[in-house]
């Protein structure tokens, strides 16, 4: 058996209505692991679902908002009733906003903190509570290059605070649950082409800045976190946790 097989694992994917989302809960129902897939849209999350049903795993389809702690708990009731367990959950979810600090509006900073921070604890603490009975779970949260550096020429104080928080929170849960079985990493891409992104990776500007900062000069391609997600997810990673595992070029190698 590889290390690296999920068959018979139980996962939850937020934010899987489009873009990484959707790449993470392909890449983990590739390798055997029935997914539940979370978002607010419910008719692009049915699509999904179907692709990720075709490559021979069971898909639940889940609308939550993951703003809405009430809708967490009921989500993960469904899932637990569903598929009996609950193995992996790959805090995805996210939101931008681009502004300089001075003029950034109080609705635009929480919205980004709320999303891309508040929510990741608040999925893991009620999936949390499931793994802890399970005495077992891997727990992989989206970072990003920003949990470690800033951006020149773009303002995103809110992004960069909220992704230096999940790197912080993944090392906290990792702390407080390694006693129970379970393990808490993160993932922390550079840029790949996502609906968040594409409006900004459109920008000539923006490109110059990847070719001056990025070694390999570019942005990621599809596929190219799948290696990482499948790590982070598989007994592979039994002795990993409370790490964060840059996929980016070598952009934080300089």
């Amino acid at each position: 058996m590889s290390l690296f097989d999920l068959a018979g694992k139980k996962a939850i994917v937020t934010g899987a209505s489009s873009g990484l989302g959707v790449q993470f809960a392909k890449a983990l129902a590739r390798e055997g692991a029935s997914v539940s897939i979370w978002a607010r849209r419910v008719e692009k999350l049915e699509a999904v679902a179907q692709e990720i049903e075709a490559l021979g795993v069971e898909c639940l389809p889940l609308k939550v908002d993951v703003l809405d702690t009430e809708e967490i708990r009921a989500a993960v009731e469904k899932v637990q009733e569903s598929f009996g367990r609950i193995d992996i959950l790959v805090n995805n979810a996210g939101v931008a906003a681009v502004a300089p600090a001075e003029s950034q509006s109080n609705d635009d900073w929480a919205r980004v903190i709320d999303t891309n921070l508040s929510s990741v604890y608040h999925v893991s603490r009620e999936v949390g509570k499931v793994m802890i009975d399970q005495k077992y779970g891997k727990i992989i949260n989206l970072g990003s290059i920003h949990s470690r550096v800033a951006m020149p020429g773009l303002p995103i104080s809110g992004y960069c605070a909220a992704k230096g928080g999940v790197f912080m929170l993944t090392k906290d849960l990792a702390n407080e649950w390694a006693k129970y079985g379970i393990t808490v990493n993160a993932i922390g891409p550079s840029y790949f082409s996502s609906e968040m992104t594409d409006a900004v990776l459109e920008d000539p500007g923006f490109q110059k800045i990847i070719q001056a900062y990025c070694p390999m000069g570019r942005t990621g391609n599809p596929g190219e976190l799948d290696g990482a997600l499948v790590y982070f997810a598989s007994d592979a990673s039994s002795f990993t946790t409370g790490q964060l595992l840059n996929i980016d070029g070598g952009w934080t190698a300089i």
